[in-house]
């Protein structure tokens, strides 16, 4: 299982050397209680409540039945997903407290349900600080997660009471020193992330050389530095860059390697050194969330065959399928023009399919006139007809956010979703003035 991640640690003071502050207020900034649930407002998010045994996949079914003559492609987002992500999270890594990376998927549900489960929030801009908090989350519950930050969006955090930062340079201590001189900051070091699909440390990062250095600066800037993060990059496939920068930097987070995160917590961090340890996932809460559904727009039977008394409508076991689905690269599959290999899709049909029917290779094109707007070109499927459903699962992370007006099509709208067993669960029903039966 992979997760993207960052990792933070806080109040390393022999490691750093340096005394701690306590908060103004008297409470250490970055305390989550994760078993705390607040309730969503009315106002927050519009949310279907499937009731009586129906499911994300019943949804989808009456949405498609009742398109009549809209194509339009839509996302479903299960926040029964987050909710069982978070309790996964709770019990495997009952140490680290998760900062979501708004960035990854910035949806307002999304948002608010975590907010309801008592996540904090890594906000890479002042924009995402901006809708965090509008939606109603607390700047204590936010670290402004980027190293490079032009300074009005520093001043918009220290305005609204959001103090901790990364930094990894000495140009961001000046800037932050006039700009927000009573933040709490953490220095981001680099790690191996040679491994990664998407590696970090070219752009990110303070080589373990120039640590003394910045600490020292740091505390000639009166600046107080209260822990270190790292980020091994997206993609990550080798679990030894973790080791190694656990080694560096003595924390590590992914729950797939939970057992070997939480001895190295252990070893490094004994649960009585007063150290607290949260990290910034945002992939592991909102992939699985999301499916994203498209309809066929188009399609072209390629063939090798010249004979001219061939019927070019009707595909043979060689021919190369090419179909046009309403929303690709320039839309929720922008991902795609980051790294063409950061997620293989493997799309399926909506309706029911005989085992008896003839699979073709096939390539996916999304709807702009673009020629990278192409989704796959090695998938097999059975013939498709103008009008039918694709499903894409696991459509969360990074989609969204890289979705463009290019072309000028519509962006995908969302309709997220939750079963009323989640609904009781989380106490929202008197919220929303709904009882279900």
């Amino acid at each position: 299982m992979h997760f993207q991640l960052q990792i933070d640690v806080f109040k390393l003071q022999q490691i750093l050397k340096m005394s701690k502050t306590e908060d103004r207020m008297g409470h250490d900034p970055l305390t989550t209680n994760t078993s705390v649930v607040h309730n969503l407002s009315p106002e927050d998010c519009d949310i279907d409540i499937l009731d009586k045994g129906r499911t994300t996949n019943d949804f989808i079914d009456d949405m498609i039945k009742h398109s009549k003559d809209s194509e339009e492609p839509f996302f479903v987002a299960s926040l029964d997903s987050l909710y069982l992500r978070h309790l996964m999270w709770v019990t495997k890594l009952p140490r680290v407290t998760p900062f979501y990376a708004v960035k990854c998927n910035s949806t307002p549900a999304v948002l608010k349900m975590l907010r309801a489960l008592g996540t904090g929030f890594d906000c890479a801009s002042k924009g995402e600080i901006k809708l965090a908090l509008s939606l109603g989350v607390t700047p204590d519950k936010i670290i402004y997660a980027h190293t490079i930050k032009p300074p009005s969006h520093i001043r918009y955090a220290c305005a609204h009471g959001v103090n901790v930062m990364t930094f990894d340079n000495e140009d961001e201590l000046f800037k932050i020193s006039h700009c927000h001189a009573k933040a709490k900051l953490v220095l981001r070091i680099a790690v191996d992330d040679s491994k990664s699909l998407l590696p970090l440390t070219s752009k990110f990062g303070a080589s373990l050389e120039t640590v003394d250095k910045l600490l020292e600066r740091a505390k000639e800037l009166t600046l107080e530095v209260i822990g270190v993060s790292f980020h091994v990059g997206s993609g990550c496939s080798d679990s030894l860059a973790f080791t190694q920068a656990i080694a560096d930097a003595r924390h590590v987070f992914d729950t797939a390697l939970s057992d070997v995160i939480n001895a190295a917590l252990d070893k490094h961090f004994p649960a009585d050194s007063g150290v607290k340890v949260i990290a910034e996932p945002g992939q592991y809460f909102v992939d699985s969330a999301f499916t994203l559904v498209m309809n066929v727009i188009a399609k072209n039977i390629i063939t090798d065959d010249v004979d001219k008394h061939c019927d070019m409508k009707k595909p043979t076991p060689n021919t190369m399928m090419m179909y046009f689905v309403n929303d690709g690269a320039f839309g929720s599959l922008g991902i795609l023009k980051i790294h063409p290999k950061y997620k293989k899709f493997e799309p399926f049909l909506h309706r029911a399919v005989e085992t008896s029917e003839q699979k073709y290779l096939s390539v996916l094109w999304g709807p702009t006139c673009n020629i990278h707007d192409k989704i796959t070109e090695s998938c097999w499927l059975p013939e498709l007809h103008i009008g039918d459903w694709l499903l894409l699962d696991n459509m969360g992370a990074y989609t969204l956010c890289f979705r463009t007006d290019f072309s000028g099509f519509e962006r995908t709208r969302i309709y997220p979703v939750v079963t009323a067993e989640t609904w009781h669960t989380l106490n929202l029903s008197h919220t929303y003035n709904i009882i279900l039966s």
